[in-house]
C-alpha cells in the first residue's frame, strides 16, 4: 500500500543529476511564509546563489526570489542536485535566522527540479523565471523588481 505523504528520499529515488547539465529549480518557504518580503532575507538567498556560482559549484543563469519561493536556473558544476540544494537551503536558513533574530525552518524540505534539454527550453525558462514578479503583480517590469539576477543581457 502506498503512503499518502511520501518522504523526500523516496521521491528522489531513481533521479540523478549530471554535471554540465542545466536545471530549473523551485524551492518554497516553510508553510509558504512570505519571509522574502524582508529585504535582508531575500538578499541572503541571492548572495548565496552568487557565492555558489563564484565557487564554481554552479553556473548561475537566472534567478528570482519571490515572497515565498525561489526559482533559479543553473548549470551543475562541481556538485550534485541534493548537495547543491542542501548547501543553499542550510546556509541561507542559518544566515536568515541570524539576521532576523529568529529560529525555525525557513525552507520546505522538498524542492522541484527539471532538467533542461535544449536552448529554446533554457530561454523559455529564463523568461518564465524573470517574469514571475510581473505575473504575480509585484512589478510592471521584472527589471523594476529588486530580487532577480540574469547572466545574460536582457
Amino acid at each position: 500500500m502506498f503512503k499518502s505523504t511520501p518522504k523526500q528520499k523516496s521521491i528522489r529515488q531513481g533521479r540523478s543529476s549530471e554535471n554540465e547539465l542545466f536545471y530549473f529549480f523551485t524551492a518554497v518557504t516553510h508553510n509558504r511564509t512570505k519571509i522574502f518580503l524582508n529585504k535582508n532575507a531575500a538578499e541572503i538567498v541571492l548572495n548565496t546563489l552568487k557565492w555558489l556560482d563564484q565557487k564554481e559549484r554552479i553556473n548561475l543563469i537566472a534567478c528570482v526570489i519571490m515572497p515565498d519561493h525561489l526559482h533559479f536556473i543553473a548549470q551543475l558544476k562541481e556538485t550534485s542536485i541534493p548537495k547543491l540544494m542542501h548547501s543553499l537551503k542550510s546556509y541561507s536558513a542559518n544566515e536568515i535566522n541570524n539576521a532576523l533574530e529568529r529560529k525555525g525552518h525557513v525552507w520546505q524540505s522538498q524542492y522541484y527540479e527539471r532538467g533542461i534539454r535544449n536552448e529554446k527550453s533554457l530561454m523559455d525558462l529564463v523568461k518564465y523565471c524573470l517574469e514571475n514578479p510581473v505575473r504575480k503583480g509585484l512589478a510592471d517590469d521584472f527589471k523594476d523588481y529588486a530580487f532577480w539576477y540574469c547572466k545574460y543581457e536582457i
